[in-house]
């Protein structure tokens, strides 16, 4: 239990300090007004009160993914912890203070453009097209898992489900923000944050009793438990297996939908930075009770072995931890969190498309002719397996963030600060996915090469792009924008 305490202290911790650290250093204004304020067109551009924002930014970016993906990522052991907890507070939450930040800062810039602006207009058009790929997957990938789910749950077919969800996407994309998604989302917001803190009293509470053992961080536990470790490396697998958990690209797509909600600058840290922290606590949360109810990492990969899926194992903690109440919140979470971030990702994608075009998005009309096109595609791809959509995402999720730390970094070179709190960051994630793209097997989209020669290439390939960012990067005087 003190393993656990301890790094949900410093996540907490993270958000006071590093957190103000980063408000600083950015450059946060109050006094500066905001694209809500100046841009308002009552459809994306729109005041939103802060709490709301809060809530709705959390559940864009959680989902399931700091559920499954930290069970997921607790098969490897304790080292789980200390990537939710470091990555977190150090890569995570920074990422999405900056994506956040230099949205506002740039009129509620989508991803491509903004990126664009501080890395170049050929990584601008690259972005256009490898994010927009990247949400219609998530997009597609959050129909078919929720159907699949309610059709096991309801029995009705899985395609009459498919139009259900599809027809709801369609609507959540089109309509202005605070008409359904600022209206549900909070609600669906409390009910994961609710579902996760009454894990965690119960998680303490059996361990007081001495019901279940907690897994210690010891000099012992730094090591590989995963069933399967020639094919599920330590490093760099574990930082891609826990993304949203630790660091997401995906939240940087999300970030803009909120940058053109927010009345004030003085609110980023606690929604962009605070809402990442709630997200790894979240992911400390769940990881923790995943070993703890299996009894212990080695427990968590036998009862994979056997068949037990992230879904099913959080029905089973819930049922049994929090009685029949514990059991509809279960079966609330696994299918409506995944469908709260698939209609974002669509509506991102709707942004991204428009603000590449140069199409205005006020008119009804224009927002179907963007939108149609993308359903159309999104149908096509949910005739696919699951796992084949979902198989690249991961990966593609990191580049995309390694990315965005990156176009970080030279925002704070060229306005004469310090870029080394995000060049750090976004070498090490370079690191990662170099190196995952080598050694990862390939049903998981690696080359599966030798080891040596993966990490060899990816530090050199880190190192490689620090120095050139130090080259095209050098700090000069201008005023911050």
């Amino acid at each position: 239990m003190v393993t656990f305490i301890c790094c949900i202290a410093f996540l907490v911790a993270g958000y006071v300090i590093y957190g103000r650290v980063l408000e600083k250093r950015f450059g946060v204004d109050p006094g500066r007004p905001t694209p809500a304020v100046r841009l308002g067109d009552g459809v994306d551009y729109q005041v939103l009160k802060p709490w709301k924002i809060f809530v709705i930014q959390f559940l864009n970016i959680a989902g399931l993914g700091p559920i499954f993906g930290a069970i997921l990522g607790a098969a490897y052991g304790p080292m789980a912890y200390l990537w939710i907890v470091l990555g977190c507070v150090f890569m995570g939450a920074a990422h999405d203070f900056f994506s956040g930040m230099l949205s506002i800062r740039n009129d509620g810039m989508s991803v491509p453009d903004m990126i664009g602006k501080y890395l170049g207009k050929f990584v601008k058009v690259f972005m256009v097209f490898f994010s927009g790929l990247l949400l219609i997957a998530v997009g597609s990938s959050f129909v078919t898992g929720p159907a699949d789910l309610l059709q096991s749950l309801t029995g009705l077919g899985k395609m009459w489900w498919l139009y259900i969800i599809f027809a709801y996407y369609i609507l959540a994309t089109l309509v202005p923000i605070d008409k359904i998604i600022g209206k549900i989302y909070p609600v669906f917001g409390f009910l994961l944050l609710f579902m996760a803190v009454m894990v965690a009293v119960m998680l303490v509470v059996n361990a007081v009793r001495g019901d279940i053992h907690l897994t210690e961080l010891t000099a012992d536990s730094f090591r590989n438990f995963h069933s399967a470790p020639d094919s599920n490396i330590l490093v760099p697998m574990l930082f891609v297996v826990i993304s949203c958990g630790a660091i997401s690209g995906f939240h940087a797509t999300q970030a803009p939908l909120m940058a053109r909600c927010m009345g004030n600058e003085k609110y980023g840290r606690p929604i962009f930075y605070g809402a990442m922290i709630s997200e790894g606590i979240v992911a400390m949360i769940w990881a923790t009770a995943a070993m703890a109810y299996c009894g212990g990492p080695e427990g968590l990969n036998a009862a994979a072995a056997e068949g037990m899926t992230p879904a099913i194992l959080v029905n089973g903690i819930c049922s049994s931890w929090l009685g029949r109440v514990g059991a509809v919140i279960a079966v609330l979470g696994v299918v409506v969190c995944p469908i709260t971030s698939g209609d974002t990702a669509f509506r991102s994608l709707r942004l991204t498309i428009a603000d590449a075009l140069r199409y205005p998005q006020k008119s009804i009309f224009n927002r179907i002719l963007v939108a149609l096109p993308v359903f159309v595609a999104a149908y096509l791809i949910c005739m696919l397996d699951f796992s084949t959509i979902w198989q690249f995402v991961g990966i593609s999720n990191q580049i995309l963030a390694a990315i965005v730390l990156w176009a970080s970094a030279a925002y704070l070179s060229r306005n004469g600060k310090d870029h080394l709190y995000m060049s750090v960051p976004a070498t090490f994630l370079t690191f990662v996915c170099v190196s995952y793209l080598m050694i990862a097997p390939h049903k998981v989209g690696g080359l599966f090469l030798d080891p040596v020669l993966s990490y060899a290439t990816g530090i050199l390939t880190a190192l490689a792009v620090f120095i050139v960012f130090l080259l095209l990067n050098r700090p000069r005087e201008t005023k911050l924008h």
